[in-house]
């Protein structure tokens, strides 16, 4: 009987103009492709004469080898620039007709812009250039971010907004470490990570629900108190008794039989650690659950148009209780990532800012969970292009692609990534 009311609550968005039903023409998506277009075509024109570049898809224990792939660079590059060239006329034509082009297009061009550079970046250089290495890489540096994006869209789909993601992701990667330590288990450090993203995200809670405190003032207060503490817990009980409190547990990889032998997606999706398989999980569950279950259908609810909710029965304020503490143990789980994922000891401030970063992946999403994994996947590959392309050396500075994230999301904050509208109550206290 409250289906009908509920869904109303959460129909508020909408992307066309509603006078006259027609959409405006928006050329900046266009324009970046032109721009990233001519940018292949200097690639094209700059890469040596002659120059060859060499791709690595293989890796062992693959069905069958894959032999290294030999390109001449300025052939190749040549033929993805008019690629580009093309695929960015068809998107003016696309705009000028106020047609949408689906997700197909910046993927795809995406792709071939990313090809299209490492040609030219290793072109001549004398070494080959690992893509399997850099996928697996740019998988595992997102998953920290894919965790934190989840963390963030649960809470702000119900209303609540999470400058926090950053504290509970450290001290998930804390109490994972101390936990793997004691016991000697690196499981047991993933079965105590979710606690501490949850009391993180009950304290947030607390002041945010219960008192009204400003949401994002509580958040950054946050931030600052589990970093101090994680801090001096470091620096005294770990330090001083390291081989008790703060040794190196790790994860086992789990290959899937068959699947992991697969040449290239193999190696990077289905040999991973549990954490990973629980991601994949993670993602899928939420992406059903959300929109297509009566527990989405009122965190949508209590986010949109919570006196709305309130009128049918449903207790606004208590959902958001559970659902941020639900959330904080997502990011808490996502953080055990820096401490028993990777084999490493526990270090001050060691989760770097990823809290924001995966912050700006959902938002980048639009708050939704396949959105937001896109781009913390596009955070994590730069940052591991950035990796691999140092180790081979190119003449483009790899601090400059470690930067990319941190440009993207200036860029998206500012609106570049389109109109982006949050749910209708985030950060509003709700007073029955």
């Amino acid at each position: 009987m409250s289906q009908t009311v509920e869904t109303n609550a959460v129909t508020a968005q909408t992307s066309e103009d509603a006078s006259t039903g027609v959409r405006p023409i928006s050329w900046k998506y266009p324009i970046t492709y032109a721009v990233l277009a001519v940018l292949a075509l200097i690639f094209a024109l700059t890469n040596p004469a002659g120059a060859r570049t060499h791709f690595r898809f293989a890796s062992a224990g693959d069905f069958f080898e894959i032999p290294i792939i030999e390109l001449p660079s300025r052939p190749a590059g040549w033929v993805l620039a008019v690629v580009l060239l093309a695929l960015a006329a068809f998107a003016f034509r696309q705009a000028a007709r106020r047609a949408r082009t689906g997700l197909w297009l910046p993927l795809l061009f995406g792709v071939l812009f990313v090809l299209a550079f490492l040609v030219w970046a290793g072109a001549d250089r004398g070494a080959v250039i690992p893509l399997v290495t850099m996928l697996t890489g740019a998988l595992a540096l997102s998953v920290p971010l894919i965790f934190g994006a989840m963390c963030g869209l649960v809470g702000e789909r119900s209303g609540v907004i999470n400058i926090a993601i950053e504290a509970q992701l450290l001290a998930g990667a804390f109490l994972a470490a101390v936990a793997a330590s004691v016991f000697t288990n690196a499981y047991m450090g993933l079965l105590f990570s979710p606690l501490a993203g949850a009391m993180v995200g009950a304290v947030l809670v607390f002041f945010s629900v219960r008192y009204q405190v400003n949401q994002i003032i509580v958040g950054v207060v946050l931030n600052v108190l589990v970093i101090g503490l994680t801090g001096f817990l470091f620096s005294t009980a770990l330090s001083d008794n390291a081989a008790l409190w703060n040794t190196r547990q790790q994860l086992p990889d789990l290959p899937i039989p068959l699947l992991s032998q697969i040449p290239v997606i193999g190696p990077v999706l289905f040999d991973q650690t549990i954490l990973v398989y629980l991601m994949y999980i993670l993602v899928a569950v939420l992406n059903v659950f959300l929109f297509r279950s009566r527990w989405g259908l009122r965190t949508r609810a209590v986010g949109e148009h919570p006196k709305a909710a309130d009128t049918v029965g449903i207790k606004v304020n208590r959902m958001r209780v559970y659902n941020v503490i639900l959330a904080g143990g997502i990011a808490g789980l996502g953080g055990s990532f820096f401490t028993i994922g990777q084999g490493l000891a526990f270090g001050k401030e060691m989760s770097a800012g990823a809290g924001f970063i995966a912050l700006a992946a959902m938002i980048l999403g639009r708050w939704n969970p396949i959105g937001a994994v896109l781009a913390a996947l596009l955070f994590g590959f730069s940052t591991s292009l950035g990796n691999v392309l140092a180790a081979i050396g190119t003449p483009v500075p790899s601090e400059a692609l470690l930067m990319l994230p941190y440009v993207i999301t200036i860029f998206a904050v500012a609106g570049f990534v389109g109109r982006i509208r949050p749910p209708a109550a985030n950060g509003t206290p709700y007073v029955k």
